[in-house]
């Protein structure tokens, strides 16, 4: 690298030395990058189960709709088999047998893992629609 000189005392240098200032910038960047890594939230995190809480007003027990589905997407409501078609029929009159008999009830819903996110969609959707929002997928 070359140096530039002034020919004479008076004449002004235009050469500005950034060295420092590309220091503080590494520094601060380093900086920056460990805040960022620490303040970030980690990803996800799995809760461990609680021992229930006693709720004052309980319902009673509780009944499953006991919802399958396998890899090749067939469902089976309660043990019987559903086509696609009947789904949401099928599932708002097992809602309305337990609904008639006073039960509270959610749905366990059982997927293999090769199962299409279409149909789990279809299986909240006919749920929510028969009026029972409340289910939870059974992992083994």
């Amino acid at each position: 690298m070359t140096q530039a000189r002034a020919s004479t005392p008076s004449d002004i240098m235009a050469e500005i030395n950034i060295t420092p200032f590309t220091d503080v910038l590494l520094v601060l960047l380093i900086i920056f990058m460990i805040l960022a890594a620490i303040s970030t939230p980690p990803g996800f995190q799995k809760q461990v189960a609680r021992a229930p809480q006693p709720r004052l007003n309980d319902p009673g027990p509780a009944f499953p709709i006991v919802v399958a589905v396998t890899a090749g997407d067939d469902i089976t409501l309660d043990g019987h088999a559903v086509p696609f078609e009947q789904l949401y029929k099928m599932m708002a009159g097992a809602v309305s047998r337990h609904a008639q008999r006073r039960q509270s009830t959610y749905i366990e819903l059982i997927a293999d893992a090769q199962a299409s996110y279409n149909t789990i969609i279809k299986i909240l959707d006919a749920a929510r629609q028969a009026g029972d929002e409340n289910v939870g997928f059974v992992v083994r």
